[in-house]
């Protein structure tokens, strides 16, 4: 009877020498000032408290005063340990209580021991049931290679998918993710979202959603390969990765396109999760790109396995690789004519062979309906002859699956690039330093990147001629983007390229004077010899007060050719712009580089080129030595 009656009362409290073994809120404070809770990491990861710039203080990085119980919480990490345990143990007079409120911060003080494991706690209906809904058993980690026709995804994006006890690869409707975003207005331009994200103009928001929706998004609408990388994360540290979601998901913290960004947010978690990972102080300054933050949990060994999932237009091209020409013939003309040919007509392929072209050419159809945004009514009666012929053939099918890329996104080369050189400009030798932070550009290899892909940030290069012991900035890319997508009968995506920035281009008058450029253009691009032949035509106006008329417009043509391999790449390229209604003379320019590379982030470069303008040219002769990081 005793033995029942003190269960009772260790269950509910409700005895008086029970209610004793309650920590007073002396006791609690005393212990966390004897054991220096609030300087310690894992307190700093639940309150992303961050130093500031000299290092002498913190501050969090959350921007939502309900994220905080001090007033001064934002900046005080003792004063906010304080202040939750004082919310933790009394309660706020809030309608949910704090332990509800910040299930995080309670079990990881409860985890400290004596007395704050002797905290009473309450019951969480609502973030039980959250839990239970989710019903998570392991943590992956979703990296969606890049999308250049976006933003907030030209560097790739990166979420966590939460897989429940039964999940596996046909079980994806089963899945949620946990995903961080800017909140941009609706009506917000492409051009907007970008200068609002670089500068913490949006508000970011962390969201979780169906696991399906992605894969619809990612996968299909904008064709973009996965990879998911299983994390080997512990149940207890799953559960406290949700604990800390719940305190978030409702709370603002600004969104930065450069730094604190979805990848970053990311790491966070998983620093509360396993607290002493310590992953965001490896986060490089303004640099959290999604392919380093996975380099940078894979480091750190928080990965049991790696699956790819490619993309259906991935998939679509394999399949179509693997017809004959005659073959990929029959697919085309069938999506054209939206009619299956008659049996004598195809009487000539072998059982095996029609099975896969019916199947590429309905995987076609599909792409379609997705790309081109096709009413399914509109491509119904070919999808069900396609189907209908194909279940008449015996046999699973011909075709094999895409193929796992040799090398993951995220073992690309580094996106950080350093380059010392020497050259020659016209008559004048030089020697040069340039720097370009991010993100990866055609003179470097393919391998880990989109093939065709151009993006850098704050390419910068230096000059210093010592002859006349000048100085001169050679150019300042701020932003740099060239897209080629190679083009065939079945894929027909256009080639543009857009960017601004300052550099030095040879004029009518011989100079070569820095000047403000905006530019950009469109054009085709076709594989050719394992490369990419690309034209384009561009467009570009400049700004600067020693240029003839204080500005330029011009339009021109891009031509060239590109390659791009694991050993590093080559490219030859002319151009032309031209100055209608001014009073400036064509410009003129080609020029051929070729560049080597050794990993882990090594490399060589050599460049030679011609540039007139008028009656006036300079030959280009520039060599250097390249480090990745």
């Amino acid at each position: 009877m005793l033995r029942h009656l003190g269960l009772f009362c260790l269950l509910y409290g409700m005895c008086g020498w029970a209610q004793a073994e309650i920590p007073t809120l002396e006791e609690l404070l005393a212990a966390a000032q004897q054991q220096q809770l609030s300087e310690r990491p894992a307190w700093w990861a639940l309150l992303h408290y961050r130093p500031t710039v000299l290092g002498w203080t913190h501050k969090s990085q959350a921007d939502d005063p309900r994220f905080f119980l001090a007033k001064n919480g934002k900046t005080d990490p003792h004063g906010e340990l304080t202040a939750t345990l004082i919310a933790l143990r009394n309660g706020d007079g809030q309608g949910t209580h704090p332990q509800c409120r910040f299930p995080a911060r309670f079990y990881w003080l409860q985890q400290q021991g004596h007395p704050f494991s002797r905290i009473p706690a309450v019951p969480c209906p609502q973030l039980a049931s959250w839990l239970e809904q989710l019903n998570t058993a392991r943590v992956t980690l979703v990296f969606a290679s890049s999308y250049l026709n976006s933003p907030s995804s030209m560097f790739g994006h990166t979420f966590l998918r939460l897989d429940p006890p039964s999940f596996n690869q046909d079980s994806l409707i089963l899945a949620s993710t946990v995903s961080y975003a800017a909140d941009a207005a609706a009506h917000d331009s492409e051009i907007m979202f970008a200068y609002r994200g670089i500068f913490g103009g949006y508000p970011g928001i962390t969201t979780v959603e169906p696991y399906f929706d992605k894969l619809r998004l990612y996968s299909k609408l904008e064709n973009r390969d996965l990879w998911e990388y299983a994390l080997n994360l512990r149940p207890d540290e799953v559960t406290q990765l949700l604990r800390h979601v719940w305190e978030i998901k409702d709370k603002r913290f600004d969104y930065f396109f450069f730094d604190e960004n979805c990848a970053y947010r990311l790491l966070a978690l998983i620093d509360v999760a396993r607290p002493g990972t310590r992953l965001i102080p490896q986060v490089s300054i303004l640099r959290a790109i999604p392919s380093d933050t996975v380099r940078i949990v894979v480091a750190n060994h928080l990965v049991d396995s790696v699956y790819f999932r490619p993309s259906q237009a991935t998939e679509l091209r394999h399949h179509l690789s693997q017809l004959k020409a005659s073959e990929r013939h029959w697919v085309f003309s069938m999506n054209e004519s939206q009619q299956l040919p008659s049996e004598k007509a195809t009487a000539g392929l072998a059982p095996e062979r029609y099975a896969a072209v019916l199947e590429t050419a309905y995987e076609l159809v599909r792409y379609r309906v997705q790309k081109e945004q096709l009413s399914r009514e509109a491509t119904a009666d070919l999808s069900y002859g396609l189907l209908q012929a194909r279940s008449k053939i015996p046999g699973s099918s011909p075709l094999s699956a895409a193929p796992r890329p040799k090398v993951r996104d995220d073992q690309g080369h580094p996106t950080g690039r350093i380059t010392a050189m020497a050259g020659r400009q016209g008559q004048r030798p030089y020697l040069g330093l340039s720097l370009r932070p991010a993100y990866h550009d055609f003179s470097d290899p393919a391998p880990g990147y989109r093939l065709g892909s151009q993006l850098q940030f704050l390419n910068a290069e230096l000059r210093y001629y010592w002859e006349s012991n000048q100085f001169e900035l050679e150019q300042l890319n701020l932003v740099d983007i060239i897209s080629l997508s190679a083009r065939d009968r079945f894929f027909r995506p256009i080639s543009w390229q857009a960017g601004f920035g300052a550099d030095r281009q040879l004029t009518s008058e011989g100079t070569r004077p820095l000047a403000a450029y905006l530019k950009g253009g469109a054009g085709v691009s076709y594989g050719i010899a394992h490369g990419l032949a690309y034209a384009l035509a561009t467009g570009t106006g400049r700004i600067g007060t020693q240029l003839q008329d204080s500005y330029q417009l011009s339009p021109g043509i891009a031509l060239g050719w590109n390659l791009q391999r694991y050993w590093g790449s080559f490219r030859v390229e002319a151009q032309s712009q031209f100055f209608p209604g001014q009073n400036e003379d064509p410009y003129y320019r080609g020029s051929a580089s070729l560049n080597l590379y050794w990993p882990p982030g090594w490399g060589l470069t050599f460049n030679i080129g011609r540039e007139k303008s008028g009656d006036f040219y300079a030959i280009i002769l520039q060599g250097g030595v390249r480090l990745y990081f």
